[in-house]
């Protein structure tokens, strides 16, 4: 519950101080679409952005020492396709992360990878409510090893794990920046694939098992905009309560991104994941404890909009 506290009170204390800046079109660049975009009256809107980013260093015959050779590269593809008629909206996007480190002493490790999908309807029923559903569904692209491991360990692949929420519900809609979408009861599936099945325990999964199913209340806090000029900050924090396996252990999704556009090609972004869920417990001195998962990354690239 105490993790609950403290994002709640972050989520709010950034609420507060947005409200401050003067509110100016929002910039498209990754995670959920679920602003109430003022261009957009009726139809379709569709479009992409597109994002990669390249380091490499090298040293030679340096006292401090250091890699002879390393290279990274990440690339990152956000697609929306977002649907207004009458009192109907239906929001899709689709997010996709990959980057790969390559160095003289460790070899080619990734060092990004993942695949998000969202898509929201809804429909008004009240100026700032409306009712719908919500599907969301995560997972990767390549195999994941433990490298501390000797020889490296499996730990995670394509559909291994991946997760798929599915849940009606209301949506409330206080700005045009801020939205929440809760329900009293969803479904979660966890997905392991045949080929790595011995992974399913990993994740909350029974020996021998590819699906875990779960009965839950699910929350979704989506905020988007543009917090100083040609700053975006966007962030979407997921909750979830299973109601067939300790309720009151809410599972967590919290990812973060900001955007500064230098120039009409040229982007920095950071961005910040948080992930605790109380079934993969694979953490602590045993390896057999839940535990909190951070990633973050910062990232100078080439960006383009199509």
């Amino acid at each position: 519950m105490k993790h609950i506290i403290i994002l709640v009170f972050i989520f709010l204390s950034i609420d507060n101080f947005a409200q401050d800046q003067a509110i100016k079109e929002i910039k498209n660049i990754g995670t959920a679409e679920v602003k109430d975009d003022t261009a957009h009256k009726q139809g379709w809107k569709k479009g992409a952005l597109i994002n990669i980013g390249l380091a490499q260093g090298s040293t030679s015959n340096w006292a401090a020492g250091g890699e002879k050779f390393s290279l990274s590269l990440n690339g990152f593809v956000g697609l929306f396709a977002n649907l207004k008629q009458g009192k109907n909206k239906w929001f899709n996007n689709l997010d996709l992360y990959y980057g790969v480190l390559r160095s003289t002493t460790q070899g080619m490790r990734k060092n990004d990878d993942r695949i998000d999908f969202f898509s929201k309807y809804t429909h008004q029923i009240k100026p700032k409510l409306g009712f719908g559903a919500v599907a969301s569904f995560r997972t990767q692209f390549t195999d994941g090893f433990n490298y501390e491991d000797v020889p490296k360990r499996l730990i995670s692949g394509l559909f291994a794990p991946a997760y798929l929420t599915l849940a009606p519900g209301f949506d409330w809609t206080p700005t045009e920046y801020f939205s929440v979408f809760f329900t009293p009861i969803s479904g979660r599936w966890t997905i392991v694939s045949n080929h790595t099945a011995q992974l399913g325990t990993r994740y909350g999964l029974d020996p021998g098992k590819s699906l875990r199913t779960e009965l839950g209340a699910y929350v979704s806090a989506n905020f988007k905009k543009e917090i100083f000029k040609n700053v975006v900050y966007k962030s979407r924090l997921d909750l979830y309560s299973n109601y067939l396996h300790n309720p009151q252990n809410i599972d967590i999704y919290w990812t973060n991104l900001i955007g500064l556009k230098v120039n009409k090609f040229l982007t920095v972004t950071y961005s910040l994941d948080l992930i605790y869920d109380d079934d993969v417990r694979q953490f602590g001195p045993q390896g057999t404890s839940p535990g909190t998962q951070l990633k973050s990354m910062l990232n100078v690239g080439i960006t383009t909009r199509l």
